[in-house]
């Protein structure tokens, strides 16, 4: 390590002491905490994001002059790292950060980035998804959503579903057809506030009992040309990019709450399945198919170093992020089993007397994340592209 990265490394451990509030240590990854609006969030809560905002180490890679911590990638690990040994969170995230953030500062003009990334960066503002529609998921060019050109602004009539977050939001990135003679060049990527009329928002609850999505209908809703993100029918272009952002955020290569500390399932099973004489999970089996999730994991987090610390060309993500989703969402749902398995009746519990909060959350955790095969796009998608983009083999599908 350079002496210059040393000292970087000192300078964040000192900020991280002086700033992070010490009541927060070790409470939570901040999975939640970036999906909760800020009337939810507790006094410490709200100082924390205030000051890594206005910092600008929750998105530490991106340009300062748009807020950003304008760090190197070296310097963003060394940061992650010291934030982790103080147990701390970081909680600036989202959909404008994972998503719309990135394919904003590849594609979007100088005003666009002035206009919307310095609210990404202190987490002022929330985005949603305006993607899917009722008979356009995972043939999402088939899309309906229309714009028409009224000369200064586009008139925005149509349906999404599935708009994660889409109730507590406060703008929205949306694909719409621009063009009806056309299917992938005729889509365009807008932009739009999700607080004006035309816009009504109705939550769909989910087997898990929460209702993160939502179906959004959009009527004569008005979007200034200046918020067309990319060029008129190039959408598609910008959707796709968007999307690989959004599956590199899926590579369990991030943060993770103090559950996700190596070893830490075995642990925590143990109270279920009980200890044999050298202190492990008194169940061979159960033990063995732990090992091999916690490596999983981890060769999958070293995995997602090796393609950042390769991609120094700054060129984005690419089709392997289609692996790195589909290995985490595996790996993923992989544990949630074991974890509902080593519970037994314990595992059963939706609500009432008998189990206790961490158990009725893991039950729900278990059944909400039967999505991730879907959501980002889904597995079958992902291993089209692989097959396609990565492996060269040939379309199939394509009429000769």
């Amino acid at each position: 390590m350079t002496d210059s990265l040393e000292a970087f490394r000192e300078e964040a451990r000192s900020w991280i002491d002086e700033n992070f509030p010490k009541g927060l240590t070790g409470v939570s990854g901040g999975f939640v905490h970036v999906r909760m609006v800020d009337k939810d969030l507790t006094d410490d809560q709200l100082l924390w994001k205030e000051r890594m905002g206005k910092k600008g180490w929750g998105v530490p890679t991106w340009p300062a002059a748009y807020g950003g911590g304008g760090l190197d990638r070296e310097q963003a690990r060394v940061l992650n790292d010291e934030l982790k040994k103080a147990g701390a969170y970081n909680p600036i995230g989202g959909m404008g950060v994972g998503m719309f953030g990135p394919t904003l500062l590849e594609y979007g003009t100088e005003e666009q980035k002035q206009k919307y990334i310095p609210d990404i960066v202190t987490g002022k503002t929330r985005w949603c998804q305006g993607f899917s529609e009722p008979n356009a998921g995972s043939d999402l060019a088939s899309l309906q959503t229309k714009a028409e050109d009224k000369g200064d602004h586009f008139l925005i009539n149509g349906q999404k579903t599935w708009t994660s977050g889409g109730s507590s939001a406060d703008m929205m990135f949306c694909l719409v057809r621009t063009d009806k003679t056309r299917k992938h060049d005729g889509i365009s990527f807008v932009v739009f506030s999700m607080h004006q009329p035309g816009i009504e928002v109705r939550p769909i609850e989910l087997i898990a009992g929460h209702s993160p999505f939502c179906e959004t209908f959009i009527t004569d809703v008005k979007v200034p040309k200046d918020d067309l993100i990319g060029q008129l029918n190039q959408g598609w272009t910008v959707g796709k990019r968007l999307l690989q952002h959004e599956r590199g955020g899926m590579d369990g290569g991030g943060q993770g709450s103090p559950s996700a500390k190596e070893g830490s399932l075995g642990v925590a099973l143990k109270k279920y399945v009980g200890e044999d004489a050298q202190g492990r999970l008194d169940d061979p089996d159960l033990r063995t198919r732990v090992i091999a999730n916690e490596i999983d994991r981890k060769a999958l987090q070293q995995t997602v170093r090796r393609i950042a610390q390769e991609a120094k060309s700054n060129a984005g993500p690419s089709a392997a992020t289609s692996v790195m989703k589909n290995a985490f969402m595996r790996i993923s749902q992989e544990k949630a089993e074991i974890q509902i398995e080593a519970m037994g009746q314990q595992g059963l519990g939706w609500e009432g007397e008998g189990y206790t909060d961490d158990e009725l959350q893991t039950v729900r955790a278990w059944l909400g994340g039967k999505a991730g095969s879907i959501y980002g796009g889904s597995s079958e998608i992902q291993n089209n592209i692989i097959a396609k983009r990565i492996l060269g083999l040939p379309d199939l599908t394509q009429k000769k």
